[in-house]
C-alpha cells in the first residue's frame, strides 16, 4: 500500500488547500467548531507539514478530523491563501478509504450518517424524508411529531402537498428515472465505493464490540447514534 501523504497528496483538495501554512493560527481563532470544542484547525495544518507518517496515522484514528463543520471561515481568513477545510476535507476521506476511521468514535458514526442522509438520497431522492424521522430515532420532535406522522396522509394533503404522488410539488415521489442517475452519479464518482467501505469497516468494528450489524438500525447503529 502507498504512504499514507503519497496518498493524501493525490486528493485536489489537499493541493488546493495547503499551499504555504505559516501556523499562525488565524483558521482557529475564526474557527467556529473550535469555539465550542478543542478542535484545533492550526494545529491539524501543523502535523500535516511535518510530513511524519506516524503522526498522520494518528491523526486519521483521531475524533479532531472530524470536529470541522466544513463552513469555510478559514478560507476567508487565511493571509496565506490555504484552506484547512479543504485538508480536513481529504483526511476524512483517506481515513475512510484506508479503514481507520472505525479507531475514533466520531469517526465510527460515519456508518450512522451514511445509513440515513446518505441511504435516504438513493432511496427517496431527500436526505431528510417524513418516513424515515420516526419518534423512537429522534424523541426530540415530541408528541406533535408523532401526532403528524400517524395522520400524515390527510395532514400533507391539506398542508397542500404531493407527499406520496407522482406529481409535482413538495414531498412527491422522486421519478424512478431521476433515482437510476442519482445512482449513477453515485457509482461514477467514487460515493458508492466510499458507502462500501463503510460499511465493510464498520462491520469489522462491530464484530469487534460483539455487536449485531445487519443493516439499517441494527443494534451497531443504534449504538453509534445513541451513545
Amino acid at each position: 500500500m502507498a504512504r499514507l501523504y503519497e496518498q493524501l497528496e493525490k486528493d485536489v483538495r489537499y493541493r488546493e488547500g495547503m499551499k504555504a501554512c505559516l501556523n499562525c493560527g488565524v483558521c482557529t481563532a475564526i474557527c467556529p467548531a473550535a469555539e465550542v470544542s478543542d478542535y484545533d484547525p492550526r494545529q491539524i495544518m501543523n502535523i500535516v507539514q511535518e510530513r511524519d507518517e506516524a503522526a498522520l496515522e494518528q491523526l486519521l484514528k483521531s475524533d479532531d478530523i472530524w470536529r470541522c463543520g466544513e463552513c469555510l471561515s478559514c478560507k476567508t481568513r487565511c493571509p496565506r491563501g490555504n484552506t484547512p477545510c479543504y485538508v480536513i476535507q481529504a483526511l476524512r476521506a483517506l481515513s475512510i478509504e484506508t479503514g481507520l476511521f472505525i479507531e475514533s468514535e466520531q469517526g465510527r458514526k460515519q456508518l450512522a450518517i451514511k445509513r440515513t442522509v446518505g441511504d435516504h438520497i438513493l432511496q427517496y431522492g431527500y436526505c431528510v424524508y417524513i418516513d424515515e424521522v420516526d419518534n423512537e430515532t429522534y424523541p426530540e420532535q415530541g408528541p406533535v411529531w408523532k401526532w403528524i406522522r400517524e395522520n400524515r396522509d390527510s395532514v400533507m394533503e391539506r398542508l397542500g402537498t404531493s407527499y406520496g404522488k407522482n406529481k409535482s410539488g413538495t414531498l412527491r415521489n422522486t421519478a424512478k428515472e431521476s433515482l437510476e442517475d442519482l445512482k449513477k452519479i453515485f457509482d461514477e464518482t467514487g460515493g458508492t465505493a466510499r458507502f462500501d467501505k463503510i460499511e465493510k469497516y464498520s462491520a469489522k468494528k462491530a464484530e469487534e464490540m460483539n455487536k449485531e450489524f445487519s443493516k439499517g438500525k441494527d443494534e451497531y447503529w443504534r449504538y453509534l447514534y445513541n451513545e
